[in-house]
């Protein structure tokens, strides 16, 4: 979901929620800690260098019980962190405390925001010689020299 997408939402709001992908519910007295713009600049396994950005929210689950974040206020914060950070209308990233900080992207299924699970990839196959379509393969199938071996080009 994108920045513009998430601002539009808040506009129709009179509350907000965000749901886990177990289908929990963040605790109600969650605070945004912060709105950010996380910027990736890596080599992939392949060779390749890259650039991501995204916009980041974190959301904390306090001991504050009195307070609620109102879709105005995360308006104002969003448009805020817009101007003083250049923000631009990019994907939005969300991280948020379990066992560990949790990494999740975001859906919005008409009431409440979906913390949706993400995945790590080779965003190198070609030159790793894995498959677009891994699962009708087997690895004997594949028949790769050289890659993904110690003295291999990849992993």
């Amino acid at each position: 979901m994108k920045l513009s997408q998430v601002k539009l939402v808040l506009k129709e709001l009179k509350s907000i929620g965000f749901q886990l992908p177990n289908g929990e519910l963040v605790p109600k007295h969650f605070h945004v800690t912060e709105v950010g713009k996380i910027t990736k600049h890596f080599i992939d396994c392949g060779g390749t260098v890259r650039n991501d950005e995204v916009v980041n929210f974190q959301l904390w689950n306090a001991n504050d019980y009195d307070h609620r974040l109102h879709p105005e206020k995360l308006l104002n914060i969003i448009k805020l962190s817009e101007k003083i950070l250049k923000i631009e209308d990019l994907e939005i990233e969300v991280e948020y405390q379990a066992d560990t900080i949790g990494k999740f992207g975001l859906d919005f299924d008409g009431k409440n925001f979906l913390l949706t699970s993400k995945q790590t990839d080779c965003l190198a196959k070609e030159k790793c010689g894995i498959p677009l379509d891994k699962t009708s393969l087997k690895p004997a199938d594949l028949n790769v020299v050289g890659c993904c071996t110690p003295n291999g080009n990849c992993c």
